[in-house]
This record gives structure tokens, sequence and C-alpha cells, in this order.
């Protein structure tokens, strides 16, 4: 079995003050989520301590917590592997995601004073540049943030823990379709802001489940080659 040398690592090596097994496992699963170690990608203990600058055992370590986690098939007498999501998965994680944000902007547009406002469109303002700039991964980031500026803003202490769990999944799902939903679902978050500022509950909650929807079906088009 072949294996191509890992072109997207870290500039940086691995930080010490942090305990070594646990800036391992963050260094990996950030390559995981951005897809700079892509679905179904054979990961060589040797090739990760060398470009992340640490000896195999810390590495093995974290393949096996990202392994515990669902982000690492491990398979006997081949190793392991990135795991490559099936349909049902994605469907599942972003059906509690639709759920989570659409109560989230729904409670936000109640309780959002100004500042929160301006937060989000800040937010927005470095989406849209990112997207101008052609740059997926600061997209990609962006997305996450925007989304999680809008649940801090509903007060939901609860919720915001919730959506923080899946925020990183859903990262990794957003990542293969943020070129492709492009500049319309910036258009959307701008809608749902507008909604927000307004103090609109019910329709910051309806724009916010239509624009999950619309990131679901736009992902499950691009996995079957049809969009």
């Amino acid at each position: 079995m072949t294996t191509q040398p890992l072109k997207s690592a870290p500039t940086a090596k691995v930080q010490r003050p942090v305990p070594l097994r646990e800036a391992v496992y963050e260094a990996l699963l950030e390559l995981i989520t951005r897809r700079q170690l892509e679905p179904g990608r054979h990961l060589v203990e040797s090739e990760l301590a060398v470009q992340l600058g640490v000896s195999r055992q810390p590495v093995r370590e974290a393949l096996q917590r990202l392994s515990n986690e669902g982000w690492v098939d491990l398979r006997p007498g081949y190793g392991a592997f990135v795991h490559r999501p099936t349909e049902s998965e994605a469907d599942q994680l972003l059906a509690v995601r639709a759920l989570l944000e659409t109560e989230s902007a729904r409670l936000a547009a109640r309780n959002a004073d100004e500042d929160g406002v301006e937060r989000l469109w800040a937010v927005w303002r470095a989406g849209t540049a990112a997207l101008g700039r052609g740059d997926v991964d600061a997209v990609v980031t962006a997305n996450a943030d925007f989304h999680r500026g809008v649940t801090e803003l509903s007060g939901n202490t609860v919720l915001a823990e919730l959506a923080a769990q899946v925020d990183r999944r859903v990262r990794w799902y957003y990542a293969p379709v943020a070129r492709s939903r492009g500049r319309a679902s910036w258009d959307e978050h701008a809608r749902m802001i507008e909604a927000v500022a307004a103090g609109d509950a019910e329709e910051a909650a309806r724009l916010m489940r239509e624009h999950t929807e619309r990131t679901r079906r736009t992902y499950h088009r691009q996995i079957d080659g049809t969009g």
C-alpha cells in the first residue's frame, strides 16, 4: 500500500507547554477537521512524528484517542486511516446542528444587544473578505465563528455547550461545501444578523433553519457528485 507525503503539515513544531499527547492530538485533529488530512488518508505514525517534531509514542496515543472519538479508523494489519463519514452520519449530525442553531437564533434575537450584533457583523466582514481572497480555510473558520457567535448570544449556557461539542465535526462537513456555498451562505448570514438586530425571533429561527438545510442539501449533492 502506497502513501503520499504529508503536504499540509503544520509550519511550526508542536509547542511543549501543553502536555505533549494533548498537543499532538490537537494538531492532528486540526489537520483532519480542515481536511488537510482528507477522509480515507492513510496515517503513517513515522511520517506524522517527523512532521510534528515528536516521537512516535504520542502520535500513537493521539491516533488511539482519535479512533475512540470516531475521527480515525484503526484497521488491524493495515494501520490508521482518517475516517470516511457516511451520508447517514452526516445527516444525523447536520440534523442535530439544525435543531440547536435554530433555537440559538431564536433566543439570540430576543437577547442580543448592540455589541453582540456588532460582533456578528465583524465576523461577517471577516468571512466575506476571506471569501473574496479565495481563502477556504479562513472561510470555514469564519463560518464556525459566526454560528458560535449566534449560539453565545442565545444566553443559554447549556445550548452553547452542546453546540460547542459538535462544532469541530460540523466544520469537517462544511469544509467540502464552503466554496460551492460561497456568497449565498454569507448573504444568508447577513439576513440572520438583521433579524437578530431587529429582535425578530421567529424570522431569525426561520432563516437559520433554512440556512442549515441548504448546507445539508449541498453537502449531499457534493458527496453524490451531483452538485
